[in-house]
């Protein structure tokens, strides 16, 4: 079935799109982190075993893991924005669920509500290449990929100053206006993206994907609780491994599946979503120990309080922030696989120093800019790679899958360093209080993780920028006129064109080799002009879509002479069918 587009893409992007979409992605954040200073006082406030309240954390995880692809498909083929935005209101709905209860249950699904929020960063990822010009794209999606990090630095002492002073409820009532206000204002600033994916949602692929995740991250996040050699634990591993092969071979044979796997398995998106496990269990294990080690006792910790200890982490997430238009400059010379290099070795720097900066506040605090420094230019770089890799109408369910990368790494983070810290911890008067030595063996085990996604990284495909991400590379005008001027001497430009002579701007113009494979792609300027390099000469097909047209598929040749070729490309008029 041929799905019909009506929405066009509008001829400019107004400059608050980017800040209102970041903003977006740090509500997300702010409603993941707002329990931190409440998780130990849980079973308290809920009138529940701890086993019981850990349930109240779980439902998110697992919410936002099985929401984050399906979003993500979900907004290629209806659109971003209108998914973004039902993202937000889901959540909204969850979190004034939570601030009216202290039940047990209705806390339970009020956060599994929440946890369908996830799927806003990449959502609104999709919705920046969609929409916004080349040479604002690259320090704009590293912001929006940092601004999970920005947000939970930010919130976590304003959520602790609220926990001490008021009602712990009063969390949830300022996660739900924060959430009202992204909602408005992304309807108010944020443009539909004209790009759309072809076909139906694979219901079955969704329903195949959510039961493996769920039965992978449950035993995942309640290992250490049930017994990581339990017949529990070691059922639904074994079971989440059936179903998550079973749904694998599945979607292999449907023609629009919910993900796209032979794209998945292309070196540089598979190495890419590999890389991100590894980033997101460094990320989550200065989370889970620096906040601790603050709060914790003289003779076990520094004794800070709940509000001073968040004050120290905060810099991890406003370096995050502040790392954003650096990482467009470096990726703009450099590219983004070397940004993810040098992010990894800086985080690894970070985790290294770390190991002897645990006797004092302030240490704490260089040990939050490093490493939050080294996670902003890893986290920046990860969605350059997967955009730079998969056509435009897969960008939202690609990078939905990548989140869900990242999310594995934290949930595995979870439980891997929780279960150290329990192993290494001091009993005293029957409760056991971690140890030094158990937040330094996090800090090592976090840094062979960087060392693996390094190794990951190195082998990545490495090319120009002209010829791997020819719409991520270019951080001003300047350098965007210069990419395009390079592309008219050497390859194909013209103009893309509606049947009766239009220009048509914002046409996705895809370049394929005589193999099948992707060799360029370019976005029509705003006069339908587009230029597009040719690696080596030799027969091309120049594949070109628009909102509102059908798409056309034009064969064109290229003598490898160094002198452009001129064609224009006439999209058909939009057909459907029943």
């Amino acid at each position: 079935m041929t799905q019909t587009t009506t929405d066009r893409p509008s001829g400019r992007t107004g400059g608050a799109v980017v800040p209102v979409l970041a903003f977006a992605g740090i509500v997300v954040a702010v409603m993941q982190t707002l329990l931190v200073p409440v998780v130990k006082d849980l079973p308290h406030l809920l009138d529940a075993t701890p086993a019981d309240a850990t349930w109240v954390l779980t439902s998110t995880l697992l919410s936002g893991a099985v929401a984050t692809p399906i979003m993500g498909r979900l907004g290629d083929l209806h659109g971003k924005r209108r998914m973004l935005v039902a993202s937000l209101a889901v959540m909204v709905v969850g979190a004034l669920v939570s601030a009216f209860t202290s039940d047990l249950l209705l806390m339970i699904a009020g956060r599994t509500l929440q946890g369908f929020a996830m799927g806003a960063i990449p959502l609104g990822i999709g919705l920046m290449r969609d929409t916004l010009p080349r040479e604002r794209l690259g320090s704009a999606m590293a912001l929006m990929s940092s601004s999970i990090g920005v947000g939970g630095g930010l919130a976590l002492p304003a959520a602790a100053l609220v926990a001490q002073h008021s009602d712990w409820h009063a969390l949830y009532f300022g996660a739900a206006g924060l959430g009202v206000l992204a909602i408005a204002l992304t309807l108010t600033v944020v443009p539909e993206s004209p790009v759309r994916a072809r076909g139906a949602f694979d219901l079955p692929g969704a329903l195949g994907l959510s039961a493996g995740l769920v039965l992978f991250l449950l035993p995942v996040s309640k290992g250490s609780a049930w017994g990581w050699t339990s017949g529990t634990t070691l059922t639904l591993f074994a079971a989440a491994a059936v179903v998550l092969l079973l749904w694998g071979l599945m979607e292999l044979r449907v023609p629009a599946p919910l993900v796209d796997l032979r794209t998945t398995a292309r070196r540089e998106v598979l190495l890419t979503n590999l890389a991100s496990i590894m980033v997101g269990i460094s990320f989550f294990v200065v989370s889970l120990v620096l906040p601790q080690l603050l709060q914790l006792p003289a003779g076990h910790g520094l004794g800070q309080s709940m509000v001073v200890a968040g004050l120290c982490v905060a810099p991890l997430g406003v370096t995050m922030m502040f790392t954003a238009p650096v990482y467009a400059r470096l990726s703009a010379r450099y590219g983004p696989k070397t940004t993810l290099i040098l992010g990894l070795l800086i985080i690894a720097a970070g985790y290294g120093g770390g190991l002897g900066l645990m006797d004092a506040a302030w240490q704490t605090v260089v040990t939050s800019v490093v490493i939050g420094a080294g996670i902003g230019l890893a986290y920046s770089s990860l969605p350059a790679l997967i955009i730079g890799a998969v056509p435009a109408s897969e960008t939202g369910a690609a990078n939905g899958l990548n989140a869900l990368m990242r999310s594995i790494g934290t949930s595995v983070s979870s439980a891997v360093i929780g279960m150290v810290l329990a192993n290494t911890a001091d009993t005293v008067g029957g409760v056991g209080i971690p140890t030094t030595h158990g937040f330094r063996i996090s800090f090592l085990i976090a840094t062979a993780a960087v060392a693996v996604g390094l190794v990951l990284a190195l082998f990545l495909p490495a090319g120009r920028p002209s010829e791997q991400h020819p719409r991520l590379w270019a951080s001003s005008e300047e350098d965007a006129n210069l990419k395009r001027a390079e592309a008219a001497l050497s390859g194909f430009r013209g103009r893309v064109l509606d049947a009766a002579g239009v220009p048509v701007a914002r046409a996705e113009v895809t370049l394929i080799d005589r193999h099948g494979r992707r060799a360029g792609a370019t976005v029509s300027a705003d006069d339908g002009g587009y230029a597009l390099t040719v690696p080596a000469g030799g027969a091309y097909v120049l594949a070109a879509r628009a909102a509102g047209h059908a798409p056309l598929d034009s064969p064109a040749r290229h003598g490898g002479d160094g002198h452009p070729v001129d064609l224009d490309l006439s999209l058909p008029a939009e057909t459907v069918s029943a």
